[in-house]
């Protein structure tokens, strides 16, 4: 099977089903927790609809598929091709856009700033959004077999296409160097002890200091009281490998995600990449795929980017 399948539709599947209950505090999700594929919540779209997360990947894909390899303009321009007249969405519309994408590609579209000039730099612009397109780009690097020095540079250069920012390069290298590790067949404890050996140190070291409960620490090993789920880069990392490294099988990885309240589509999203790759396509509930948007598609984007990963 397909692990790039697989990552994919895990994937969209944390996505779709955290954006009906985006910003809903965890007090109210303990109560009445979300277990099944709903609709018409925070952004009155239909059930299986996915965001943001998803469109910015698969757009990153595609860009990857037609130039048959890492093209900044090309992925930029789907990303405007998504913004502007809602390409790579659900349903034929963009609902949300976080401000730092936003401001990046307002500034790609003036046609004044080459991509890699577009991230913002600011520390106060270390949201999630660079991270959450991260998937392909850790296919990417495991397919291509690319050196350690090849990864740090891609993966800075594709967060700073929206998010220009120490923390959040660092924070996608993490999930990427992650990703891999469960791609080469590491179990999830291994991967996560191996992702701790790795060397940070062309990021500063008050960067590095950010991420101090992932990498010095044992981040499972936290209460539930003392993980956030907010759309803070460094708290959505923490979030989606506290849930990984705390749960049994797929489905309680998205339950468990999604429930943790606040940014639930990008958290499920991240988690499910991970889950989808650790458990498989088949062990996502058939209820939920059946409801999932443009599943096909999604599928047949897969298969294209396994092609040309494999060439």
């Amino acid at each position: 099977m397909s692990k790039i399948k697989d990552g994919l539709l895990g994937f969209a599947i944390g996505d779709a089903m955290g954006v009906p209950i985006e910003y809903t505090d965890r007090e109210i999700l303990v109560k009445n927790p979300v277990t099944m594929m709903t609709g018409y919540g925070t952004y009155n779209q239909p059930e299986g609809t996915w965001s943001d997360d998803t469109s910015m990947t698969i757009a990153t894909m595609d860009a990857i598929v037609l130039k048959k390899e890492i093209n900044y303009k090309a992925i930029m321009s789907n990303f405007l091709s998504w913004f502007a007249v809602g390409k790579y969405t659900a349903t034929g519309s963009m609902f949300d856009v976080g401000a730092t994408c936003s401001d990046a590609l307002a500034k790609y579209s003036s046609g004044s700033y080459e991509p890699l000039e577009c991230g913002m730099e600011d520390i106060k612009c270390n949201g999630n959004g660079s991270l959450m397109r991260m998937l392909p780009i850790a296919l990417y690097c495991y397919f291509k077999k690319l050196s350690d020095d090849e990864i740090i540079n891609l993966v800075n250069d594709m967060s700073s296409l929206t998010h220009a920012h120490e923390i959040s390069k660092m924070a996608c290298l993490i999930y990427v160097r992650y990703v891999m590790c469960l791609l080469d067949g590491k179990d999830k404890i291994d991967a996560y002890e191996e992702i701790k050996q790795v060397d940070y140190s062309s990021y500063r070291e008050d960067t590095i200091k950010e991420f101090d409960r992932i990498l010095k620490s044992d981040i499972s090993e936290y209460s539930l009281d003392e993980i956030n789920s907010s759309g803070f880069v460094v708290d959505s990392l923490e979030a989606s490998l506290w849930v990984i490294l705390n749960t049994e099988n797929f489905k309680q990885a998205i339950i468990g995600s999604i429930n943790l309240g606040v940014d639930t589509d990008t958290i499920g999203a991240i988690t499910g990449s991970m889950a989808g790759i650790i458990y498989g396509y088949d062990s996502i509930p058939d209820i939920w795929l059946d409801k999932l948007k443009k599943k096909n598609y999604l599928i047949k984007l897969a298969m294209k980017y396994e092609k040309l990963l494999n060439e």
